[in-house]
């Protein structure tokens, strides 16, 4: 199932070798997602990794020049294996650079 949402996205990290025989070529994007409250135990959020391609994404978006933090408008994807469900992400485009701003906690 594919679907479409905007979010902030916190940074990328891409892998391109071989190890032990094996090749690998990810690139994770961190973004921004919304702790539980419903239990009273969490407030806030954090950021959760999501697959997004190879570590060509990775590249593409360096060489755009994109800043982190950016609210982006994301492509994504949820498949399951019957036992397990993950989402990955398809498409990325940055909308907004956001600024940082001093944290103040009261």
């Amino acid at each position: 199932m594919k679907f479409s949402t905007q979010a902030m996205v916190r940074g990328m990290t891409h892998f391109k070798d071989t190890v032990e025989g094996v090749a690998y070529d990810f690139t994770k994007m961190f973004v921004e997602s919304e702790l539980d409250t419903s239990k009273g135990a969490a407030m806030g959020s954090c950021t959760t990794p999501y697959e997004f391609g190879t570590s060509a994404e990775y590249l593409r978006m360096e060489k755009a020049g994109v800043s982190f933090p950016f609210m982006a408008a994301l492509e994504m994807e949820l498949v399951t294996t019957g036992k397990t469900t993950k989402q990955r992400i398809l498409s990325c485009k940055p909308i907004s650079v956001e600024k940082p701003a001093s944290a103040v906690v009261k």
